[in-house]
């Protein structure tokens, strides 16, 4: 009867999840800015909690963010538009709107060249925003100071990100204690792939189950070539040069929002236009989160370390804040199977369902909130948010959003430590 209890209440959050998401393409069509995928900037918006169990009150939080909006990571974009731009200018290849938009581009490429990778002002903002969040959900973890460890990946604008976050918390109260660190010595708990960890894993990779049945997807490949259209005259032949232009100026505009340039295409794409290609590029989206999702087990296990610390005393944070990147951000989310990110479906069509790209936007993050009662021997309590909202895991539980700290352990642990056997064998 036990273990029929736990493979219905299985069954149950795996049908929620399902349905929770079953209206992914609405959620798109209210904000059409979602089709940029990763490249959606964080939306800071006051989202209901729903209220702890009697008794119970937060105590710690753990959490992982990914750096806010930026520039593009590599120059090759800038470069790219910049000599394909300048090439039809001086062969007349442009239309007038390709001419608007050339002049606006150069008149801002230094710009983007020098910011190439890095934290805009919008990044700063968002992650300042969280932290305000998080400190207005959760007062009674806050309230009376504390000491706080924040790590952070090598990178410039995680560390930028981590800055941000953490002054937030102390403007919040000054009576909070912050040790930020961005060093090799913490790269397995917020960047374990990251070629400097001197700790080595070799973790098994796989491809999601609907690879193989992805050609049962049809869908309208034609935007790039419609954007060119837009921007270049019509020509018996596209020189090689500019056969990626389309595929460059749809990268761009995804970005414009986070560098303060939005609308700087005029009429040359729009959102509704990615709107219609959302679920493809989703598609490809799963598939390059959920290969490395084994390779972000030394986070979970950081996460479950530092709890077991603060539960058994040895540690005295009232937070651990980590500062990513997408790359362990988006395959941690499938990992731990938020709101169903590991269900793996066969269906290209379902994909959506369980993962949808924009969860995994600049400054995207994943809070795990304890919770104690206020008798000593009452279960510890966890919730999941992800991006500010409530989420669901693939443990048993009759509290959802909380779950008992002893269940989730318990189904993490085994879940790292099958991988490490099956990587034995």
């Amino acid at each position: 009867m036990k273990k029929f209890l736990t493979t219905l209440l299985f069954v149950l959050f795996a049908l929620t999840t399902w349905a929770q998401n079953r209206s992914a393409l609405d959620i798109l069509k209210s904000d059409p800015r979602r089709a940029y995928g990763t490249d959606y900037p964080y939306q800071l918006q006051t989202r209901p909690l729903t209220k702890a169990p009697g008794g119970y009150k937060a105590f710690y939080i753990s959490h992982y963010a990914r750096h806010g909006s930026r520039y593009y990571w590599t120059d090759r974009l800038y470069r790219d538009l910049d000599r394909q731009l300048t090439s039809a200018h001086e062969n007349q290849m442009l239309t007038a709107e390709g001419e608007q938009f050339y002049t606006k581009f150069m008149a801002c490429k230094d710009e983007l060249m020098t910011g190439v990778s890095e934290l805009t002002q919008l990044g700063w903002e968002q992650h300042q925003g969280i932290a305000r969040s998080m400190y207005n959900n959760f007062p009674e973890v806050f309230k009376k100071g504390g000491n706080v460890m924040a790590i952070s990946s090598l990178s410039g604008r995680c560390v930028i990100s981590m800055s941000a976050f953490c002054q937030e918390l102390v403007q919040c109260n000054p009576k909070i204690e912050i040790r930020e660190q961005s060093s090799r010595f913490t790269l397995d708990g917020v960047v374990p792939t990251d070629r400097q960890n001197p700790v080595k894993h070799d973790f098994p990779k796989s491809k999601p189950r609907f690879e193989a049945n992805r050609d049962q997807f049809k869908y309208d490949d034609t935007l790039p070539q419609r954007v060119i259209s837009r921007v270049l005259l019509p020509a018996d032949s596209l020189p090689k040069d500019m056969r990626r232009l389309g595929i460059n100026l749809i990268d761009l505009y995804k970005t414009l929002p986070s560098i303060g340039h939005e609308g700087m295409m005029g009429n040359i794409l729009s959102d509704n236009e990615l709107v219609e290609g959302w679920e493809h590029s989703n598609l490809g989206s799963y598939t390059w989160v959920f290969e490395p999702r084994y390779d972000m087990i030394p986070i979970l296990e950081d996460f479950i370390k530092k709890a077991d610390a603060v539960l058994n005393g040895s540690s005295d944070h009232i937070a651990d804040l980590r500062f990513g990147h997408d790359t362990c951000l988006g395959p941690l989310t499938v990992l731990m199977g938020i709101n169903g990110a590991d269900l793996d479906p066969e269906s290209p069509f379902e994909v959506k369902n369980c993962y949808q790209n924009w969860e995994t936007c600049k400054a995207s993050n994943i809070q795990l909130i304890f919770y104690r009662g206020k008798k000593g021997k009452d279960d510890i309590l966890v919730k999941c948010l992800l991006n500010g909202e409530e989420a669901t895991l693939p443990v048993p539980t009759t509290l959802y959003p909380y779950y008992k700290w002893s269940d989730f352990r318990s189904f993490y642990t085994a879940r790292c430590d099958s991988v490490k056997q099956l990587n034995k064998e």
